[in-house]
């Protein structure tokens, strides 16, 4: 025995089904109007970067172009002097080597391993370092103890 259909049921099943219908009648149609021809198809841009079906005039003069004169490439900065941060030992663990620095013009914290240490630093000292890009952030590495 065969399950009845709800109301709802039965109409969505009929627009599916009027859906499928309009489809094979289009897909008929563009058939039987036959295939646009290669040249309709193509489009031109032309010198302002606007796409059109019409193709562009050979009549035109057209500027022409030195290819020594493009650039490709960022140019080169000026050689800056490196900037030395300064900052306060916030944090030191002597036991498993790390700590973090505060920035001393900013609120930016910086980790730092013993490894990258050069002179002995403890907590609240202040010192110079340099940043490198690490896995979780910055981290500051030469640090030296900043001469009193």
């Amino acid at each position: 025995m065969a399950k009845s259909m709800t109301v709802g049921k039965r109409e969505n099943e009929k627009k599916r089904l009027a859906k499928r219908e309009e489809k094979l009648k289009k897909k008929e149609s563009r058939k039987l109007s036959g295939a646009s021809s290669f040249d309709d198809m193509i489009a031109y841009v032309d010198e302002n970067g606007m796409i059109t079906s019409t193709p562009p005039d050979d009549d035109v003069k057209k500027e022409e172009i030195n290819p020594d004169e493009i650039i490709i490439a960022t140019p080169k900065k000026e050689d800056e002097e490196p900037v030395i941060l300064r900052g306060r030992v916030e944090f030191f663990n002597e036991a498993r080597g790390f700590g973090f620095i505060k920035d001393l013009s900013g609120v930016e914290k910086y980790f730092f391993h013993v490894n990258n240490a050069v002179s002995e630093i403890a907590e609240n000292d202040i010192v110079t370092f340099d940043l490198e890009r690490g896995l979780k952030g910055m981290n500051a590495i030469n640090i030296t103890l900043e001469k009193k």
